[in-house]
């Protein structure tokens, strides 16, 4: 038998309540040598609030599933199974598919701190903004295009009478 990893899904919101689960579960049914770790995948993601605040939180990457690494016996395979707040395996109902080595490690690269952090913004194309700092403050515009992974917004903003795209961080823009 071979240590592989394996995704389960559960009621989103309980990723966390199923791990403790089955880390109680692994220990009062003697598992230990079949279970050997469970994780639950987050990125640091910052978000911009109204007027350029940032705020930093810790986000799941993939709600509503948890990995677990063990080796998958009828024993262990029922006892994760039937964990309270476990819907399934990800996988036929016969017989779960373990991740690959590379599926596992571009998983977990999101979650390394040397991971580039993301940013989320309640801004979007087509959206009046005013510009706050920068060379362009009190310049009004319209959002052309938001890059969340930049951190950065395109907005159309009128030089001169002239619709010019210029390209700010979401802190150099507030809603109007």
């Amino acid at each position: 038998m071979s240590k592989k990893w394996y995704v389960l899904h559960t009621y989103s919101g309980y990723e966390n309540k199923v791990k403790t689960n089955l880390e109680t579960r692994i220990e009062t049914m003697g598992l230990e040598n079949n279970v050997f770790a469970i994780e639950i995948p987050t990125e640091t993601v910052t978000e911009i609030k109204e007027g350029g605040r940032r705020k930093e939180s810790e986000k799941k990457v993939f709600p509503g599933y948890v990995l677990v690494r063990m080796e998958l016996d009828d024993r262990s395979w029922a006892a994760v199974r039937n964990t309270p707040g476990v819907t399934g395996f990800v996988g036929a109902d016969s017989k779960p598919a373990p991740l690959t080595r590379d599926e596992y490690n571009k998983i977990m690269k999101r979650t390394s701190h040397e991971a580039p952090k993301k940013t989320s913004t309640n801004l979007e194309a087509g959206q009046a903004v005013k510009v706050v700092s920068g060379p362009l403050a009190e310049f009004d515009g319209v959002v052309s295009e938001v890059m969340p992974d930049a951190g950065k917004v395109k907005v159309m903003v009128s030089i001169f009478g002239r619709e010019t795209p210029v390209e700010l961080s979401f802190d150099q823009v507030s809603c109007i």
